[in-house]
């Protein structure tokens, strides 16, 4: 069972109507001004007046402008950096017989196979970043409403992460664990 990211999932549908409201009105903005498109006079005024307001305002609404755009900018890309990116490990062979290379998520896969098996445990995902010689261990993992997390916990840095760190052949390895809860709906009377 998927659990839904409900703030990242509005997060994004936030942006995209933004990014639309800001983009159309953006284009009407320069197709009129141009006469391009014809809907308005653009030798007529929108507002009632014909004093234009002083130059040190447009200076303020550009910069209003530009800060509003870096931010959503910014929002945008936090949206995208989800998980950091793994890397591939490589481990040298005595002399002339070879190295082996290997996948850092490829190597997560039997790690989280066995938190999956966790009682309360419905989902898992690890991802193994950073360098050979300084990893990180990054697992998120999707609890039932009945599970206890700390004996999760405990049982992923006890159990799991040790035999994670024994099949790397590492001494340590510092761990990252993200706990959601599983969305479940109750059951709808009619």
């Amino acid at each position: 069972m998927a659990s839904l990211n409900r703030p990242a999932r509005l997060n994004r549908t936030l942006l995209a109507l933004f990014g639309l409201v800001l983009l159309a009105a953006g284009a009407f903005a320069i197709t009129t001004s141009y006469g391009w498109l014809r809907v308005l006079d653009r030798n007529r005024p929108l507002v009632p007046g014909t004093h234009l307001p002083p130059t040190w305002v447009w200076y303020v609404v550009t910069a209003i402008a530009v800060l509003v755009g870096l931010l959503f900018l910014r929002w945008l890309g936090a949206q995208a950096l989800r998980r950091p990116r793994t890397v591939t490990w490589r481990w040298r062979g005595t002399a002339a017989t070879g190295s082996t290379r290997l996948e850092a998520n490829v190597a997560t896969e039997p790690f989280t196979g066995e938190v999956e098996g966790y009682s309360g445990v419905r989902e898992a995902s690890a991802t193994l970043s950073g360098p050979q010689d300084d990893p990180t261990l990054l697992v998120t993992v999707t609890a039932g409403p009945d599970a206890d997390l700390s004996v999760i916990r405990e049982r992923i840095t006890e159990q799991g992460v040790p035999r994670l760190c024994q099949a790397l052949d590492l001494e340590a390895l510092p761990t990252v664990v993200e706990f959601r809860f599983a969305t479940e709906t109750a059951p709808r009377v009619r």
